[in-house]
C-alpha cells in the first residue's frame, strides 16, 4: 500500500497543500463522529445502568443475549451494506449502532464504581490520544501490523464468546491483556490506514465515497477505543 508521504510527495506544490487541507478535514471529521458516537453510547449506559428497574430487565432476563450479540452482528452488517448505503444513511446506523452499544455495556455501572469508570476512561482517552497521534504521524509504514492484528481479533472474539458460558477467571485475564494489546495496536494502524485512505483517493473528491469513509474511519476508532476501555477496566476498575 501507498503510504501518505508517497502519494503527497507525488504531487507539487498547490495540490499537495490541497491533499494537507482535505486530510486535516477528513481527519477532524473522523474524530467528530467517533465522538458523537461516545456521547451516545456514554449517555445510553449511564440511563440504562443507574436504573435498576431496566437493568433487571434487561440482564435478568434472555434479553440479555440479544443485548450483547447486536452490537457485533451490526458491525459485520454495516460492513457488508455500507456500499449500498448512503452517507446520511450510513451515519444514522452508526448512530443506532453506537447507542445499542450503550445499552450492551450499561452493566457496568452496577459492577463497578462511579470514580472507577472515569478513572479509566481518562486513562483510555490518554492512551487513544496518545497512539492514534502516533499513527497519523509517524513515518513507519504499519500495513504489516494488519493481518497480525486482525487475525488475533478474530481469536480473541472466539475466546470472549466461550467463556461468556466457561466462566473461566484464568481465561478472562488473558483475553483481557491481549485485548489491550491488540486494541492499542490497531488504534495506531486504523488511524494511518483511514489517513492513507483518503490519500489514495483525494484525486476524486467523491464527497458521498467522503462520507461514508469518514464513518466507517470513526466506526473502526469507536470500537478501538470502546474495547481498550473495557478491557483496561477489568484491571483498573473497583467493584461495588
Amino acid at each position: 500500500m501507498a503510504d501518505y508521504t508517497t502519494i503527497r510527495t507525488a504531487g507539487a506544490g498547490a495540490r499537495a497543500a490541497q491533499i494537507d487541507e482535505g486530510l486535516r478535514a477528513h481527519m477532524n471529521k473522523v474524530y467528530g463522529l467517533m465522538s458523537v458516537g461516545m456521547v451516545l453510547t456514554g449517555g445510553v449506559a449511564w440511563a440504562v445502568g443507574t436504573n435498576d428497574a431496566m437493568l433487571g430487565a434487561i440482564f435478568g432476563t434472555p434479553l440479555k443475549w440479544v443485548v450483547m450479540f447486536a452490537p457485533l452482528i451490526m458491525v459485520f452488517a454495516f460492513s457488508a451494506m455500507i456500499n449500498k448505503l448512503s452517507a446520511a444513511a450510513a451515519q444514522l446506523f452508526f448512530y443506532t449502532f453506537a447507542a445499542l452499544m450503550g445499552l450492551s455495556i450499561s452493566f457496568i455501572f452496577a459492577v463497578y464504581t462511579g470514580v472507577s469508570i472515569a478513572q479509566t476512561f481518562f486513562a483510555t482517552a490518554i492512551a487513544f490520544a496518545s497512539l492514534s497521534l502516533y499513527g497519523y504521524t509517524t513515518k513507519r509504514d504499519l500495513s504489516g501490523m494488519g493481518t497480525f492484528l486482525m487475525m488475533g481479533l478474530i481469536g480473541l472474539i472466539v475466546a470472549s464468546i466461550v467463556n461468556i458460558f466457561m466462566g473461566s477467571s484464568a481465561l478472562q485475564f488473558a483475553i483481557s491483556v491481549i485485548g489491550i494489546l491488540i486494541f492499542a495496536g490497531l488504534t495506531a494502524y486504523d488511524t494511518q490506514s483511514i489517513k492513507n485512505e483518503y490519500v489514495q483517493h483525494a484525486a476524486s473528491m467523491d464527497e458521498e465515497w467522503l462520507g461514508k469513509s469518514a464513518i466507517m474511519g470513526a466506526l473502526r476508532l469507536y470500537l478501538d477505543f470502546i474495547n481498550m476501555f473495557m478491557f483496561l477496566l477489568s484491571f483498573m476498575g473497583n467493584r461495588e
